[in-house]
This record gives C-alpha cells, structure tokens and sequence, in this order.
C-alpha cells in the first residue's frame, strides 16, 4: 500500500474513533471494555495452554 494512501486512511479511523468518542461516549466505552474481555480472554488462554504443553 502507497505510503500517502496509508496515512491518510490512518487519519480517517482516528478521526471516526474521536467522533465516536464525542458522539456516544457511552457506547465507546462499551466496545473498549469487550474488546478488552477479549483481548485479556485470549492471552489468559494462551497462558494456560503453554503452561499445560510444560507440565
């Protein structure tokens, strides 16, 4: 991907993640806190499973 294409596109997601912010804080919030579940889900898993594979 260009470069200039790149950035902008990175602009544009960061722009929407503020508008959003400002619009429903509410309901941001709720998408950070799954997206958090998920993420601290994953890697408490991941955790498990390599310490099963050492046992």
């Amino acid at each position: 991907m260009h470069p200039v294409v790149k950035k902008v596109l990175m602009w544009l997601v960061i722009a929407f993640a503020v508008y959003a912010v400002i619009t429903q804080p509410a309901r941001a919030a709720d998408i950070v806190l799954a997206v958090w579940d998920v993420v601290s889900t994953a890697v408490v898993n991941l955790f498990r499973f390599f310490g099963a594979l050492l046992r």
